[in-house]
């Protein structure tokens, strides 16, 4: 089955920049959409972004839009997301995750993704 492995999460200054890498364990992902969520300690997981399988279409949650991006190389298997002006209310475990359809209706909608990875940490904090 498909796996997925976040990486590049850490500490990092206000104002600073991260790009996190979700890293698909086969090919067949990029038959998936591909989103990222978040959480923070005592707080609901928030949906942040979406790419589709095509690649084409992207979303984003009013809280990063215009500070965040997300991309994907298919050859490698891999979806990024690029943090930037980052604050610390983006402090939280940051998860991507694979929905079957390839489309990111319900972008966040946490059941509507049957694939997910363990998460990795982002702080933002001077």
């Amino acid at each position: 089955q498909l796996q997925l492995v976040e990486s590049g999460g850490g500490l990092v200054q206000p104002g600073g920049s991260l790009r996190l890498t979700c890293a698909a364990s086969e090919s067949t992902e990029g038959s998936y959409a591909v989103g990222w969520f978040r959480q923070a300690p005592g707080k609901e997981r928030e949906g942040v972004s979406c790419i589709s399988s095509s690649g084409i279409s992207t979303r984003f949650a009013d809280s990063v839009k215009g500070r965040f991006t997300i991309s994907r190389d298919k050859a490698n298997n891999r979806v990024y997301l690029q943090m930037n002006s980052l604050k610390p209310e983006d402090t939280a475990v940051y998860y991507c995750a694979a929905k079957s359809n390839g489309l990111c209706s319900d972008y966040n909608v946490p059941f509507s993704y049957g694939i997910w990875g363990l998460g990795t940490q982002v702080s933002v904090s001077s």
